[in-house]
C-alpha cells in the first residue's frame, strides 16, 4: 500500500464517525503532480506533468475547507462551481465533478493545464491564505485535469435547440471562438468557425507546446463541435477572403464573433533583429508546435533553425515556452534574458521551475542592447547590460533602471524575442464602422458587443494577452448576447 492510499484509508475510516474537521484538512500535506524526469523530457516532446493518481486527487479535494462562501469561485473568470467538484472528487464521484465543471467550462482538460490559477481561483482559497502561501491553496487546476482526463473523448455532444434559420459566423477557433461556436449552436442556430491556419484551435495548438498540451486534447473538443453540427473552414483569413461586412451582407450571417487573438510579434526594435537567426515567438513556436518542425525529415516538412546557443528575450509564459522548445530541439546552452529579477516574471511559477530543471540558464536583470552579427548577416551573439530595480512602475513591479557601463557579450547563434503580442492591424484596416482602441484592440461593451450591429468580439483582441480561461469568459458573456440579439 502506497503512503497515499493508507492516508485516504485512514481518512476515510475517520469519514465514518463524521465529517473531516477544518484540523483534520489542514494535516494533509499539497500533493506533488508526478512529472517526468528533467534530464529524460529534455529529449522529447511529451507532456511534462503525468497528472494525479486517484489516491492522490481525492487527497487533494480532502484538503478543501468547502467554505460556505466559496472565494474561490470569485477567482474563477468562468465562475465554475469549485466547491461542489472538488467535495464530488473527494467522495470518488468523478462523473459528477466533471459535469459540475462542464456547466461552466468547455475545456476542463486545457484549463486545468495552462491556466493560471494562482493569480486566479487558487489566490482566493482560503487553505492559501492561513499559509500565507498560493503553492500550499487546494490545487483546483489540478484536479480539473484528473477529472477531465479520465473520459478523453467520450463526452456526448450537447444537445441543440429546433434550427433557428439563423447564421453565426465565429472569426477565429481558439477557447473563446469554440465557446461561441458550442453556444450559439446549442441555441439552434447554424455556425461556421473560420480559422485563418490549416488547423483549428487557436493559439492552443499553434502557441502552447506539446509537452505542456497535447493536440490530441484540442482535437477532442474540435470533435465535440463537428458532432454538433458546427462547420469549421481553415486557411479562411477574414479581412483577405471575406471582409466582416461581406460574411454579413452577402454570405448571410446574421451576427459575427471576433476572436481572433493578439498575433502580430513586438519586437525591441534594437540594431540587428534583421538578422539571420533571429525569430519572433510566435514564428519559433509555431513551426515548432502546430507545424511539428522537431520531425522535421521523419514526417514533417517545415524546417527551423538548428541551434547551438540560443538567447530568448522575456519572462512571460511565452519566453519559458520558448525557451524549453529550443531545448528539446537539441539546443546545447539556452539563455533566458530579463531585464527584472525572477520576482517579476509575469510567467507561472511551475513554469519557471520547469524550465530550471531542464537546464536554462536565467539572466536576470540584464537587457539585449544589440545583436549581433558576422558579414554572413548571421547571429553570433548578443550585446547586454545589466540592470538594477528602481522604483515601481504603473504595473506596480519595480522598474528595471540601467547600469551604465555594464555592458557584455552572450555568444549565440539564435535569438527568440518573446516580450509579447500586439493586434494585428489587418481588421482594423478592412472593418469600416468598427471602433479600436488606441492598441488596437476592439472595444466593445459589458455584453462584448462591437460598434457594428450584430457583431461581437473577445479575448486577446479586445483584452491585449489575456489566457484561455478569460478568452473563454467573454466567450461565454458574448454567445448570450448572440443568442439574445438573434432571438429579438
Amino acid at each position: 500500500m502506497t503512503e497515499e492510499e493508507k492516508q485516504l484509508s485512514e481518512l476515510l475510516d475517520k469519514q465514518k464517525t463524521g465529517p473531516l474537521k477544518a484540523k483534520d484538512r489542514y494535516t494533509i500535506r499539497p500533493q506533488e503532480m508526478p512529472s517526468q524526469d528533467p534530464h529524460t523530457r529534455r529529449e522529447n516532446m511529451n507532456e511534462v506533468a503525468l497528472g494525479y493518481t486517484e489516491e492522490q486527487a481525492r487527497l487533494e479535494a480532502m484538503r478543501c475547507l468547502q467554505c460556505k462562501n466559496a472565494p474561490c469561485v470569485e477567482g474563477c473568470p468562468v465562475r465554475i462551481r469549485i466547491r461542489d467538484f472538488v467535495a464530488a472528487i473527494a467522495e470518488g464521484h468523478f462523473t459528477e465533478a466533471l459535469e459540475i465543471i462542464k456547466e461552466n467550462s468547455l475545456l476542463p482538460a486545457v484549463c486545468g493545464r495552462v491556466c493560471p490559477q494562482e493569480v486566479q481561483c487558487q489566490e482566493k482559497c482560503t487553505v492559501g491564505l492561513k499559509y500565507k502561501d498560493v503553492s500550499k491553496s487546494v490545487s483546483i487546476g489540478r484536479l480539473e485535469r484528473f477529472v477531465a482526463d479520465l473520459d478523453p473523448g467520450k463526452a456526448a455532444a450537447p444537445k441543440t435547440a429546433p434550427a433557428t434559420g439563423k447564421k453565426v459566423a465565429v472569426i477565429g477557433s481558439g477557447p473563446g471562438g469554440i465557446v461561441v461556436a458550442a453556444d450559439t449552436r446549442r441555441a439552434g442556430h447554424e455556425v461556421t468557425v473560420f480559422e485563418a491556419f490549416h488547423k483549428p484551435g487557436g493559439v492552443m495548438v499553434y502557441g502552447i507546446p506539446e509537452f505542456r498540451l497535447p493536440k490530441a486534447i484540442v482535437q477532442q473538443e474540435i470533435d465535440v463541435l463537428r458532432k454538433m453540427g458546427v462547420e469549421i473552414v481553415c486557411n479562411f483569413i477574414v479581412g483577405r477572403t471575406r471582409t466582416v461586412a461581406e460574411l454579413m451582407s452577402e454570405d448571410g450571417f446574421d451576427a459575427v464573433y471576433i476572436g481572433v487573438g493578439a498575433g502580430l510579434p513586438k519586437f525591441m526594435h534594437i540594431e540587428g533583429e534583421q538578422l539571420v537567426g533571429v525569430y519572433s515567438a510566435n514564428e519559433y513556436l509555431t513551426r515548432a508546435n502546430l507545424m511539428k518542425a522537431y520531425e522535421f525529415g521523419k514526417g514533417a516538412d517545415t524546417p527551423i533553425a538548428v541551434s547551438r546557443r540560443v538567447a530568448v528575450f522575456g519572462g512571460g509564459n511565452v519566453a519559458m515556452d520558448s525557451a524549453r522548445m529550443a531545448v528539446r530541439l537539441g539546443a546545447e546552452k539556452v539563455y533566458l534574458v530579463y531585464r527584472r529579477s525572477e520576482k517579476e516574471m509575469p510567467a507561472r511559477v511551475e513554469e519557471v521551475h520547469h524550465a530550471k530543471e531542464e537546464g536554462v540558464e536565467f539572466c536576470v536583470l540584464q537587457n539585449p542592447k544589440r545583436i549581433l552579427g558576422n558579414e554572413q548577416g548571421h547571429v553570433v551573439g548578443v550585446e547586454c547590460l545589466r540592470y538594477e530595480l528602481g522604483e515601481p512602475d504603473d504595473s506596480g513591479r519595480r522598474r528595471p533602471v540601467p547600469i551604465e557601463g555594464s555592458e557584455f557579450t552572450i555568444d549565440v547563434d539564435t535569438v527568440i524575442v518573446a516580450i509579447g503580442n500586439g493586434a494585428n492591424p489587418l481588421l482594423e484596416q478592412t472593418t469600416p464602422g468598427l471602433k479600436f482602441n488606441k492598441w488596437g484592440n476592439i472595444e466593445v461593451d459589458e455584453n462584448c458587443k462591437t460598434s457594428m450591429e450584430g457583431v461581437y468580439a473577445g479575448g486577446d483582441i479586445v483584452l491585449g494577452a489575456a489566457t484561455v480561461i478569460l478568452a473563454m469568459g467573454q466567450g461565454r458573456i458574448a454567445a448570450a448576447a448572440i443568442n439574445q440579439y438573434l432571438s429579438c
